[in-house]
Protein backbone atom coordinates (compact mmCIF):
# COMPACT_ATOMS: atom_id res chain seq x y z
CA UNK A 1 0.00 0.00 0.00
CA UNK A 2 1.27 3.46 -0.89
CA UNK A 3 1.86 6.08 1.76
CA UNK A 4 2.50 8.79 -0.84
CA UNK A 5 1.25 8.70 -4.41
CA UNK A 6 2.03 11.70 -6.64
CA UNK A 7 1.07 11.77 -10.31
CA UNK A 8 1.75 14.74 -12.56
CA UNK A 9 1.98 17.34 -9.79
CA UNK A 10 2.63 20.91 -10.93
CA UNK A 11 3.35 24.03 -8.89
CA UNK A 12 4.45 27.45 -10.10
CA UNK A 13 5.36 30.68 -8.35
CA UNK A 14 4.72 33.36 -10.94
CA UNK A 15 6.89 32.49 -13.93
CA UNK A 16 8.98 30.01 -11.94
CA UNK A 17 7.98 26.35 -12.18
CA UNK A 18 8.86 24.56 -8.93
CA UNK A 19 7.22 21.20 -9.69
CA UNK A 20 6.94 20.09 -13.30
CA UNK A 21 4.99 16.85 -13.54
CA UNK A 22 6.38 15.53 -10.24
CA UNK A 23 5.76 11.79 -9.87
CA UNK A 24 6.59 9.63 -6.87
CA UNK A 25 5.30 6.53 -5.12
CA UNK A 26 6.37 5.70 -1.56
CA UNK A 27 5.19 2.52 0.12
CA UNK A 28 4.30 2.27 3.79
CA UNK A 29 7.14 1.34 6.12
CA UNK A 30 9.86 2.80 3.89
CA UNK A 31 12.59 5.40 4.47
CA UNK A 32 12.90 7.63 1.41
CA UNK A 33 15.71 10.07 0.73
CA UNK A 34 14.55 12.97 -1.46
CA UNK A 35 17.74 14.43 -2.88
CA UNK A 36 18.34 17.30 -5.26
CA UNK A 37 20.38 20.47 -5.83
CA UNK A 38 19.29 23.86 -4.54
CA UNK A 39 16.12 25.01 -6.26
CA UNK A 40 15.27 21.52 -7.50
CA UNK A 41 11.80 21.54 -5.91
CA UNK A 42 12.45 19.40 -2.79
CA UNK A 43 10.89 21.77 -0.26
CA UNK A 44 7.99 22.58 -2.58
CA UNK A 45 7.27 18.85 -2.96
CA UNK A 46 7.29 18.40 0.81
CA UNK A 47 5.04 21.41 1.35
CA UNK A 48 2.56 20.01 -1.17
CA UNK A 49 2.61 16.63 0.64
CA UNK A 50 1.88 18.39 3.93
CA UNK A 51 -0.99 20.46 2.54
CA UNK A 52 0.85 23.75 3.05
CA UNK A 53 0.42 24.89 -0.58
CA UNK A 54 -2.15 24.27 -3.32
CA UNK A 55 -1.04 22.36 -6.42
CA UNK A 56 -2.26 20.95 -9.71
CA UNK A 57 -2.30 17.23 -10.40
CA UNK A 58 -2.97 14.16 -8.28
CA UNK A 59 -1.41 13.78 -4.83
CA UNK A 60 -2.52 11.45 -2.07
CA UNK A 61 -0.81 11.09 1.32
CA UNK A 62 -2.08 8.29 3.55
CA UNK A 63 -5.03 8.11 1.19
CA UNK A 64 -5.95 11.77 1.74
CA UNK A 65 -5.78 14.88 -0.40
CA UNK A 66 -3.31 17.01 1.63
CA UNK A 67 -4.77 20.35 0.51
CA UNK A 68 -8.44 19.46 0.99
CA UNK A 69 -8.09 17.14 4.00
CA UNK A 70 -5.13 18.63 5.84
CA UNK A 71 -6.76 18.50 9.28
CA UNK A 72 -7.25 14.75 9.14
CA UNK A 73 -3.81 14.25 7.60
CA UNK A 74 -1.97 16.18 10.31
CA UNK A 75 -3.30 13.82 12.96
CA UNK A 76 -1.12 11.13 11.38
CA UNK A 77 1.93 13.14 10.28
CA UNK A 78 4.91 14.81 11.99
CA UNK A 79 7.20 17.36 10.36
CA UNK A 80 10.63 18.76 11.16
CA UNK A 81 11.51 21.65 8.88
CA UNK A 82 14.58 22.96 10.70
CA UNK A 83 15.99 22.49 14.19
CA UNK A 84 15.70 26.24 14.75
CA UNK A 85 11.91 26.48 14.45
CA UNK A 86 11.14 25.95 18.15
CA UNK A 87 10.32 29.31 19.81
CA UNK A 88 13.46 30.55 21.55
CA UNK A 89 11.52 31.92 24.55
CA UNK A 90 9.85 28.60 25.28
CA UNK A 91 10.98 26.38 28.14
CA UNK A 92 11.48 22.66 27.57
CA UNK A 93 8.62 21.92 29.97
CA UNK A 94 6.37 24.30 28.02
CA UNK A 95 7.24 22.53 24.77
CA UNK A 96 6.07 19.27 26.36
CA UNK A 97 2.87 20.96 27.57
CA UNK A 98 2.25 22.45 24.12
CA UNK A 99 2.69 19.15 22.30
CA UNK A 100 0.34 17.46 24.75
CA UNK A 101 -2.28 20.10 24.03
CA UNK A 102 -2.13 20.18 20.24
CA UNK A 103 -1.42 16.62 19.11
CA UNK A 104 -3.85 13.85 20.07
CA UNK A 105 -1.21 11.14 19.49
CA UNK A 106 1.50 12.68 21.69
CA UNK A 107 2.79 10.47 24.52
CA UNK A 108 4.39 12.74 27.14
CA UNK A 109 5.84 9.87 29.13
CA UNK A 110 7.66 8.65 26.04
CA UNK A 111 9.05 12.14 25.36
CA UNK A 112 10.23 12.39 28.96
CA UNK A 113 11.98 9.04 28.58
CA UNK A 114 13.79 10.22 25.46
CA UNK A 115 14.84 13.48 27.14
CA UNK A 116 16.12 11.56 30.17
CA UNK A 117 18.92 10.23 27.96
CA UNK A 118 20.13 13.78 27.29
CA UNK A 119 21.52 16.57 29.46
CA UNK A 120 18.59 18.86 28.64
CA UNK A 121 16.98 20.43 31.72
CA UNK A 122 13.21 20.88 31.84
CA UNK A 123 13.44 24.52 32.98
CA UNK A 124 15.93 25.51 30.28
CA UNK A 125 14.74 27.82 27.55
CA UNK A 126 15.29 26.94 23.91
CA UNK A 127 17.62 29.93 23.46
CA UNK A 128 19.87 28.51 26.19
CA UNK A 129 20.35 25.22 24.35
CA UNK A 130 23.02 24.44 21.75
CA UNK A 131 21.91 23.61 18.22
CA UNK A 132 22.58 19.95 18.92
CA UNK A 133 20.46 20.02 22.07
CA UNK A 134 17.62 21.73 20.21
CA UNK A 135 17.79 18.92 17.65
CA UNK A 136 17.61 16.37 20.48
CA UNK A 137 14.61 18.16 22.00
CA UNK A 138 12.82 18.43 18.66
CA UNK A 139 13.38 14.79 17.85
CA UNK A 140 12.27 13.70 21.33
CA UNK A 141 8.99 15.56 20.84
CA UNK A 142 8.45 14.06 17.40
CA UNK A 143 9.36 10.49 18.36
CA UNK A 144 6.75 10.64 21.13
CA UNK A 145 3.98 11.10 18.55
CA UNK A 146 2.39 7.94 17.21
CA UNK A 147 2.48 9.18 13.60
CA UNK A 148 2.34 7.08 10.45
CA UNK A 149 4.48 9.51 8.43
CA UNK A 150 7.48 11.59 9.49
CA UNK A 151 8.74 14.27 7.08
CA UNK A 152 12.19 15.78 7.61
CA UNK A 153 13.44 18.76 5.60
CA UNK A 154 17.16 19.34 6.24
CA UNK A 155 16.70 18.22 9.87
CA UNK A 156 20.40 18.42 10.85
CA UNK A 157 21.25 21.68 9.10
CA UNK A 158 24.07 23.45 10.95
CA UNK A 159 24.86 20.56 13.30
CA UNK A 160 28.31 19.03 13.67
CA UNK A 161 28.95 15.46 12.57
CA UNK A 162 28.54 13.94 16.07
CA UNK A 163 25.07 15.41 16.57
CA UNK A 164 24.07 14.48 13.02
CA UNK A 165 25.07 10.87 13.61
CA UNK A 166 23.26 10.80 16.97
CA UNK A 167 20.15 12.27 15.34
CA UNK A 168 19.89 9.56 12.70
CA UNK A 169 20.86 6.79 15.13
CA UNK A 170 17.99 7.83 17.40
CA UNK A 171 15.65 8.01 14.43
CA UNK A 172 16.43 4.42 13.47
CA UNK A 173 16.72 2.85 16.91
CA UNK A 174 13.97 4.69 18.79
CA UNK A 175 11.40 5.68 16.18
CA UNK A 176 11.39 3.60 13.02
CA UNK A 177 9.65 0.27 13.52
CA UNK A 178 9.07 -0.92 9.96
CA UNK A 179 5.48 0.30 10.04
CA UNK A 180 6.07 4.02 9.94
CA UNK A 181 7.20 5.87 6.83
CA UNK A 182 9.97 8.48 6.83
CA UNK A 183 10.74 11.00 4.09
CA UNK A 184 13.98 12.93 4.56
CA UNK A 185 15.27 15.70 2.32
CA UNK A 186 18.91 16.70 2.85
CA UNK A 187 22.12 17.78 1.15
CA UNK A 188 24.13 15.46 3.43
CA UNK A 189 23.86 12.50 1.05
CA UNK A 190 26.60 10.32 2.51
CA UNK A 191 25.34 10.38 6.09
CA UNK A 192 21.81 9.16 5.29
CA UNK A 193 22.75 6.54 2.72
CA UNK A 194 22.93 3.76 5.32
CA UNK A 195 19.43 4.40 6.71
CA UNK A 196 17.50 4.58 3.42
CA UNK A 197 15.35 1.90 1.85
CA UNK A 198 14.53 4.09 -1.17
CA UNK A 199 15.91 7.15 -2.92
CA UNK A 200 14.52 9.74 -5.33
CA UNK A 201 16.63 12.32 -7.16
CA UNK A 202 14.72 15.47 -8.06
CA UNK A 203 15.86 18.17 -10.47
CA UNK A 204 13.91 21.08 -12.03
CA UNK A 205 10.73 19.86 -10.39
CA UNK A 206 10.93 16.36 -11.85
CA UNK A 207 12.02 13.03 -10.37
CA UNK A 208 14.96 11.84 -12.49
CA UNK A 209 15.61 8.66 -10.49
CA UNK A 210 13.27 6.69 -8.23
CA UNK A 211 14.53 3.37 -6.89
CA UNK A 212 14.92 1.11 -3.90
CA UNK A 213 18.46 0.88 -2.56
CA UNK A 214 18.53 -2.76 -3.61
CA UNK A 215 17.53 -1.70 -7.11
CA UNK A 216 20.48 0.69 -7.32
CA UNK A 217 22.88 -2.15 -6.57
CA UNK A 218 21.61 -4.27 -9.46
CA UNK A 219 21.09 -1.43 -11.94
CA UNK A 220 24.22 0.73 -11.58
CA UNK A 221 27.91 -0.17 -11.63
CA UNK A 222 31.08 1.84 -11.09
CA UNK A 223 34.24 0.94 -13.01
CA UNK A 224 37.79 2.07 -12.25
CA UNK A 225 39.78 1.51 -15.42
CA UNK A 226 43.32 2.24 -16.60
CA UNK A 227 44.17 4.42 -19.64
CA UNK A 228 44.88 1.36 -21.79
CA UNK A 229 41.30 0.11 -21.52
CA UNK A 230 39.47 3.41 -21.17
CA UNK A 231 38.31 3.52 -24.82
CA UNK A 232 36.91 0.00 -24.58
CA UNK A 233 35.01 1.02 -21.45
CA UNK A 234 33.65 4.15 -23.14
CA UNK A 235 32.28 1.96 -25.90
CA UNK A 236 29.91 0.50 -23.28
CA UNK A 237 28.31 3.97 -22.87
CA UNK A 238 28.95 5.18 -19.31
CA UNK A 239 26.59 7.85 -18.00
CA UNK A 240 29.39 9.63 -16.15
CA UNK A 241 33.17 9.74 -16.20
CA UNK A 242 35.91 11.47 -14.21
CA UNK A 243 39.60 11.00 -13.60
CA UNK A 244 40.91 9.59 -10.31
CA UNK A 245 44.66 9.28 -9.71
CA UNK A 246 45.50 8.69 -13.35
CA UNK A 247 42.67 6.24 -13.97
CA UNK A 248 39.12 6.79 -15.22
CA UNK A 249 36.14 6.25 -12.97
CA UNK A 250 32.99 5.51 -14.97
CA UNK A 251 29.42 4.86 -13.90
CA UNK A 252 27.14 2.64 -15.99
CA UNK A 253 23.39 2.16 -16.04
CA UNK A 254 22.33 -1.40 -16.83
CA UNK A 255 25.70 -2.59 -18.13
CA UNK A 256 26.87 -6.21 -17.94
CA UNK A 257 29.06 -6.41 -14.82
CA UNK A 258 30.97 -9.39 -16.20
CA UNK A 259 31.94 -7.38 -19.28
CA UNK A 260 33.00 -4.47 -17.07
CA UNK A 261 35.04 -6.75 -14.80
CA UNK A 262 37.25 -7.69 -17.78
CA UNK A 263 38.29 -4.04 -18.05
CA UNK A 264 38.92 -3.04 -14.45
CA UNK A 265 37.68 -2.89 -10.87
CA UNK A 266 33.87 -3.00 -10.56
CA UNK A 267 31.80 -1.95 -7.54
CA UNK A 268 28.46 -0.37 -6.67
CA UNK A 269 28.64 3.44 -6.81
CA UNK A 270 27.98 5.43 -3.67
CA UNK A 271 24.86 7.57 -3.52
CA UNK A 272 26.82 10.83 -3.80
CA UNK A 273 28.67 9.67 -6.93
CA UNK A 274 25.44 8.42 -8.47
CA UNK A 275 23.76 11.73 -7.71
CA UNK A 276 26.55 13.59 -9.52
CA UNK A 277 26.28 11.19 -12.46
CA UNK A 278 22.53 11.77 -12.84
CA UNK A 279 22.41 15.50 -12.11
CA UNK A 280 25.75 16.94 -13.31
CA UNK A 281 25.08 16.40 -17.05
CA UNK A 282 22.11 18.77 -16.74
CA UNK A 283 24.42 21.65 -15.70
CA UNK A 284 27.42 23.37 -17.22
CA UNK A 285 30.72 23.82 -15.35
CA UNK A 286 29.43 26.99 -13.63
CA UNK A 287 26.37 25.21 -12.23
CA UNK A 288 23.89 26.68 -14.69
CA UNK A 289 21.14 24.59 -16.22
CA UNK A 290 22.36 23.13 -19.51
Amino acid sequence: MSCIEARGVFKSYGKTTALNGFQLSVGEGRILGLIGPNGAGKSTALMAMLGLIPFDGSLKVLGLDPWKERGALMEQVCFIADVAVLPRWMKVSQALDYMGGVHPRFDRAKAEAFLARTSIKRESKVRELSKGMVAQLHLSLVMAVDARLLVLDEPTLGLDILYRKAFYDSLLNDYFDGGRTIVVSTHQVDEIEHILTDVAFIDRGQVVLDSSMEGLETRFAELLVGPDKADAARALNPIHERQVFGRQLMIFDGADRKALAKLGEVRTPGLADLFVAKIAPRFDMKGRAA
